[in-house]
């Protein structure tokens, strides 16, 4: 990447970065978030990943982007995991064991319905 030399270079990077970020929600693609700070590792974010993974794989899913953060500083909630699709807004899920995450994955993911039960309210 070249460096920003004038206010023409930052609008040119800024319109760059927005054009992706209507692309990627434009193509309905799915991103889920897991929490793997050490909090959430202990409450079981390791088998709440695998079930994630592993429900891609079984079920043949694409346009699914999984990726790890630290923690969301929600500790009472881990472990924690957000679900982005497309444009729409970030739901934010709590206490998501293996079990959760598989019910998630059907239903939100694939079925397009939050599950609301495991939703935590920002």
């Amino acid at each position: 990447m070249s460096p920003i030399k004038s206010l023409e270079d930052l609008k040119r990077v800024r319109e760059e970065a927005l054009e992706k970020r209507r692309v990627k929600a434009n193509s309905g693609e799915i991103q889920i978030i897991v929490g793997m700070g050490t909090t959430g590792i202990a409450a079981g974010a390791r088998e709440t990943m695998k079930a994630i993974l592993d429900t891609i794989e079984k079920d043949s899913l694409t346009g699914i982007i999984v990726t790890q953060t630290g923690g969301f500083g929600l500790d009472a909630n881990e472990p924690i995991i957000q679900v982005i699709v497309g444009d729409q807004p970030k739901v934010t899920y709590g206490k998501v064991t293996a079990e959760v995450a598989r019910q998630i994955m059907k239903e939100h993911v694939v079925g397009g319905k939050v599950v609301q039960e495991y939703v935590i309210q920002a």
